[in-house]
């Protein structure tokens, strides 16, 4: 396994980034949660969006089982915000920048 990686079920390493309100966001503050922590280059880009939207499409099943949904990427906090406002995404957006 590559040097960085984790396996699976290891705990990931705690971070803190802002999210599309620039409200700062740990991985310890869901810790104790299953949480389902996705990358995407772009918001607003054809593929991305398609993502995002399944992940809200199905928010509801997936807190009902316990999950916690973190989309990350290298936007701004204002361009992760316009994109979550425009597609209705109710769960955070964390600026990797």
């Amino acid at each position: 396994m590559a040097r960085g990686w984790l396996r699976p079920g290891e705990a990931a390493p705690d971070f803190s980034l802002p999210d599309q309100n620039r409200k700062r966001v740990t991985l310890g503050s869901v810790r104790g949660s299953r949480v389902i922590l996705y990358f995407y280059p772009a918001a607003g880009t054809p593929g991305c969006t398609a993502q995002a939207c399944d992940f809200r499409d199905n928010l509801m099943f997936l807190r009902g089982a316990g999950y916690v949904v973190v989309g990350v990427s290298p936007d701004s906090p204002e361009r992760l915000g316009e994109w979550s406002r425009e597609e209705g995404l109710s769960y955070p957006l964390l600026a990797s920048t």
